[in-house]
């Protein structure tokens, strides 16, 4: 006979229901507040952290720095599907000049941010050199999961505007590229600053070879998944069953092929949905398939950011004065002003200039990063890089998420259209 009590409480089902109220009221809660679609990102983080401060030992038990390797394999899913779909959101590719914003902000702004928070952290927080590049290369990628507001519409339906395109494509490519200076925070770690004895092989390998099969294998998996879809068999294409999980399947398929050839999972994923979408590019079924990623990417999405307010109460105690300069800077300081010559150039009008420059939201990518650095190597003081990034994410959040709808739409001229 089971002795438990009738009304015995587990910590594991509590924690289920604290997470699945706490989605909900994220949702619901700003519908009060708004016609547009909720910015529940902030308001998940504060739940998650109001509701597991009273659940006995759960900002213990989903504590970062303990289990890095949960968050980090948890992220990453979260992120290759947020890629793949952002690739399939893109409608129009045009040319270079089209592209010419995204190219100064990975190619000027992403190593501008790199170094800058970098210097930061070697200033303010006293870090090592491989500490403070881990924590710029953490921070520098934009995020591509809590974006939603500033990026182009789903498949056929444009809002393509040039603002949301260059933060659009920023998104889908600067995950996979901070990846390279990861890389090189963990050589630091193990052989310090020996750039004779590992700067050749680090910029082949890491650099130029990963960088380079991503590409090739997001494509060709793009292209044959496009075939699949919708050429083979002809007159029975898979595309007529409107099955939106093959864009799981495809994600699934696209990652964990170019990780085994030692490519940019991150890159390959964004390209895929690039070049599927060229496939039959006005058929519906691209609809579906965006519509079901990004049912799971909100999901996953939702789960993340509750899981990290929960988590903020154990890492609070970690957030001194030094690491929250560091956080606040790069988002009030070197994303504007970087961003803001970054697009020196570009055409932009200031507004537009400005707006880009601004709203570069951090969020699960970072997760995912210093989640596979700390699964990889022991870095001294991890517990308030892991603080740094959780205040960091919270901040844009709140600063960014509540603000971008209006924001965005009021300078791409989408709310006077619809005042009309």
């Amino acid at each position: 006979m089971d002795d438990a009590p009738f009304f015995g409480l587990s910590g594991y089902h509590v924690a289920m229901a604290a997470i699945g109220a706490g989605i909900i009221l994220a949702y619901w809660i700003p519908r009060f507040l708004s016609g547009r679609e909720p910015a529940a990102s902030a308001l998940l983080i504060l739940i998650g952290m109001l509701i597991f401060s009273f659940v006995p030992g759960m900002p213990h038990a989903i504590d970062p720095s303990a289990a890095p390797r949960l968050w980090e394999l948890t992220s990453e899913l979260t992120v290759i599907v947020s890629l793949f779909g952002t690739g399939l959101r893109i409608d129009n590719l045009s040319d270079y000049r089209r592209w010419r914003p995204t190219v100064r902000l990975l190619l000027v702004l992403m190593p501008l941010t790199i170094g800058a928070v970098a210097l930061l952290g070697w200033w303010l927080a006293g870090m090592g050199l491989a500490a403070a590049l881990l924590l710029g290369a953490v921070l520098a990628p934009t995020d591509p999961v809590l974006a939603g507001d500033v990026q182009v519409g789903p498949p056929t339906e444009g809002g393509e505007h040039p603002i949301r395109f260059a933060l659009t494509t920023e998104a889908g490519l600067n995950d996979g590229l901070a990846f390279p200076f990861v890389h090189l925070g963990l050589i630091l770690v193990a052989q310090g600053f020996v750039p004779g004895s590992w700067g050749l092989e680090w910029f082949a390998r890491d650099l130029l070879y990963r960088i380079a099969i991503a590409m090739l294998s997001g494509a060709a998996i793009g292209w044959l998944l496009g075939k699949i879809l919708f050429v083979l068999p002809r007159g029975n294409a898979l595309a007529e069953t409107g099955s939106g999980v093959v864009a799981l399947a495809g994600v699934l398929l696209c990652y964990g092929a170019t990780e085994l050839i030692e490519g940019y999972g991150f890159i390959a994923a964004f390209l895929a949905g690039i070049v599927l979408r060229r496939s039959e590019a006005q058929h519906h079924f691209h609809g579906t398939l965006h519509g079901f990623n990004e049912a799971i990417e909100h999901a996953l999405t939702a789960l993340l950011l509750i899981l990290i307010g929960g988590a903020l109460p154990r890492l609070w105690p970690e957030l001194d004065w030094a690491h929250m300069a560091i956080a606040l800077g790069l988002i009030f300081i070197v994303r504007p002003l970087g961003g803001w010559l970054a697009l020196a150039g570009t055409g932009f009008r200031p507004r537009e200039r400005f707006v880009v420059a601004a709203y570069g939201v951090r969020g699960i990518g970072s997760i995912y990063y210093l989640g596979y650095a700390a699964s990889h190597a022991a870095f001294p003081n991890e517990d308030q890089l892991w603080a740094t990034i959780a205040f960091a994410i919270l901040v844009s959040t709140i600063v960014h998420g509540l603000s971008a709808g209006a924001v965005v739409a009021h300078a791409t001229g989408e709310e006077a259209e619809a005042q009309q």
